[in-house]
């Protein structure tokens, strides 16, 4: 088991390094070039040069971390860029007694109980709690009776098969939801021997889309996922180490 987890925590540390807060951009974009070519950027920095560095959408661990992921361009070589929108979640309809019901069992979590859901499913999966942080964001914007088009469900949007493979009897139940989606992940993150972006494309695309195409398949809305989840999980880890940074030097000044 401690196996397991140190190769999640290096496989996360692994996109903490390769993917670090945006200084310029900070959602996915698709970007058009005067040249006629276009493409789908994580992020996109200046240069001390002033030109762009426009790092592209991953298709794996391994290329998220290699010199390739970006190129180097003049800003006048940019055309023009469109947002990748985030997803739009619709809050599921529930009657007047589904709400008294839903009050008592499965109404929105506090940000501690939600921190005690994610913290209990990541340490029985070994999976850091802010990569599932990250997830829940992304997926359903922390919304518990979030549905997707498709009819994904919750916090971190169970299909209804994927639900009941996993257990789940309620997606809208939040312990019951993030105990399935972590168990998901996990399976995925074991399948796709820890390499995180593979996962979290299948978790997003499905794994048969990712075999496929042997890495992140190349659809914008799976490549805008895994690029805002990995931003989030990076924010948080950034903010944490700040956060840590600071009451050392206070604790030091004293």
């Amino acid at each position: 088991m401690s196996v397991k987890f140190s190769v999640k925590k290096m496989g996360l540390t692994a996109l903490l390094a390769a993917s670090p807060l945006p200084s310029v951009a900070r959602a996915a974009e698709h970007l058009t070039l005067r040249n006629g070519f276009e493409m789908d950027c994580a992020r996109r920095e200046v240069l001390e040069d002033g030109r762009l560095r426009l790092f592209l959408m991953p298709t794996s661990a391994a290329v998220a971390a290699a010199d390739s992921s970006y190129i180097d361009v003049s800003p006048d070589a940019v055309l023009r860029v469109e947002m990748i929108p985030d997803p739009v979640f619709v809050v599921s309809p529930i009657s007047s007694a589904g709400v008294k019901r839903a009050s008592k069992a499965s109404a929105e979590p506090t940000k501690a109980e939600m921190h005690t859901l994610l913290a209990s499913a990541g340490t029985q999966h070994n999976i850091d709690e802010d990569l599932l942080a990250a997830v829940v964001k992304a997926e359903s914007g922390g919304k518990t009776y979030a549905v997707s088009r498709t009819g994904a469900r919750g916090l971190m949007q169970l299909m209804p098969g994927t639900a009941s493979a996993m257990g789940v009897n309620d997606a809208f139940r939040p312990e019951q939801n993030i105990a399935g989606g972590t168990a998901y992940l996990d399976q995925l993150l074991v399948r796709y021997h820890d390499d995180a972006t593979l996962a979290l494309a299948a978790y997003n695309a499905g794994p048969g889309a990712v075999d496929k195409y042997h890495g992140v398949p190349p659809y914008r809305e799976t490549r805008a996922y895994v690029a805002r989840v990995i931003g989030e999980f990076n924010r948080r880890k950034l903010a944490a180490r700040t956060a840590a940074n600071q009451v050392a030097g206070l604790q030091q000044d004293q």
